[in-house]
């Protein structure tokens, strides 16, 4: 049976405990990694924890409404397709070195 992933709390706890800091130290610092990376995200589209992850905002442009589109999941229909307005994603991109760990 697999192992189930670590709490906020059992994190925040075990960084405490490895660089000597209390927890409420170290929910400081993710707080403030949290606003860098809203305004690295807002600002440039891009923010890198170095080493670990890359996050990009990518634009998704707006599709318009398509009319008689044959239907994939019955042959010989046609079917009306619904315009799409634009959207902003977010993709997580891990690194070299994260990906040396696993």
């Amino acid at each position: 049976m697999a192992k189930k992933a670590m709490t906020k709390s059992e994190i925040l706890a075990a960084i405490a405990q490895d660089c000597d800091l209390s927890r409420k130290q170290v929910a400081g610092v993710l707080d403030a990694l949290a606003k860098c990376m809203k305004k690295g995200i807002k600002d440039a589209g891009v923010f890198t924890i170095p080493g670990l992850v890359k996050v990009e905002k990518k634009i998704i442009p707006a599709r318009p409404a398509r009319k008689g589109v044959p239907n994939p999941f019955k042959p010989g229909e046609l079917m009306d397709v619904a315009a799409k307005p634009a959207s902003a994603k977010v993709k997580v991109r891990a690194l070299k070195a994260l990906k040396k760990m696993v």
